[in-house]
C-alpha cells in the first residue's frame, strides 16, 4: 500500500497542547514552545494550550492529567526535561502514564540527531506514547531539536497516528 493511500482520510485540524518543562524559563521566554505553537498553526492545527511546568515529576504528571482529562487535545507536544541531569525528569514523569509507547520515535529522533550532532545523540531520551487517546511526544528543549522532531517526525505523521488511535 502506498504511503499516500495509507494516509488518506486522516484528520486535518488537530487540537494540540504545547507543554514546556523548565525550572528557569517563563512562558514569555519559551522560544521552543513558541516555535512549536507557531509551526502547528502553520500546519493548520489548533493550539488549545501552551504552558510551562517546572521540572518536577508530580507537577508534570498533574499537568498532563489535567490536559488529557479536562482539555482533551489530540496531541501533546512536550519540550524540555529529557536530558540526563538529575533535574531532567520529563521521561520519568510521562512514560508511566503511557497506555502504549511509540517505541520507534526515540530511535528515529536519535538517528536524526546523530546526523546533526554526531555522537552527542547518545544523550537523547526523546520518547512518545499514547495517554487516553492523546498522542504525547517528549523531546529536548533546544529549538534545533524541536524543529527537527516536529518537521521530520511529528507533523508529517500526526494525522496518520490519530487516524489509527480513533479506529
Amino acid at each position: 500500500m502506498s504511503t499516500l493511500l495509507h494516509k488518506q482520510n486522516t484528520p486535518g485540524n488537530i487540537k494540540i497542547a504545547v507543554i514546556s518543562v523548565s525550572t528557569t524559563r517563563k512562558l514569555s521566554e519559551d522560544t521552543s514552545g513558541a516555535w512549536i505553537k507557531k509551526q502547528a498553526k502553520r500546519e493548520g492545527h489548533e493550539v488549545i494550550i501552551h504552558q510551562v511546568v517546572t521540572d518536577e515529576i508530580m507537577a508534570i504528571q498533574e499537568l498532563v492529567h489535567h490536559v488529557t482529562d479536562k482539555i482533551n487535545p489530540d496531541a501533546i507536544i512536550m519540550t524540555g526535561g529529557t536530558g540526563i541531569s538529575p533535574r531532567d525528569v520529563t521521561i520519568e514523569a510521562v512514560r508511566p502514564l503511557f497506555e502504549k509507547e511509540l517505541t520507534a520515535f526515540g530511535p528515529l529522533f536519535a538517528n536524526l540527531s546523530f546526523e546533526e550532532i554526531d555522537s552527542a545523540a547518545i544523550l537523547s531520551r526523546a520518547t512518545a506514547g499514547i495517554i487516553k487517546e492523546t498522542i504525547v511526544f517528549c523531546m529536548p528543549g533546544s529549538i534545533k531539536a524541536c524543529k527537527m522532531a516536529c518537521n521530520n517526525l511529528i507533523f508529517p505523521e500526526l494525522g496518520h497516528l490519530l487516524k489509527h488511535i480513533k479506529e
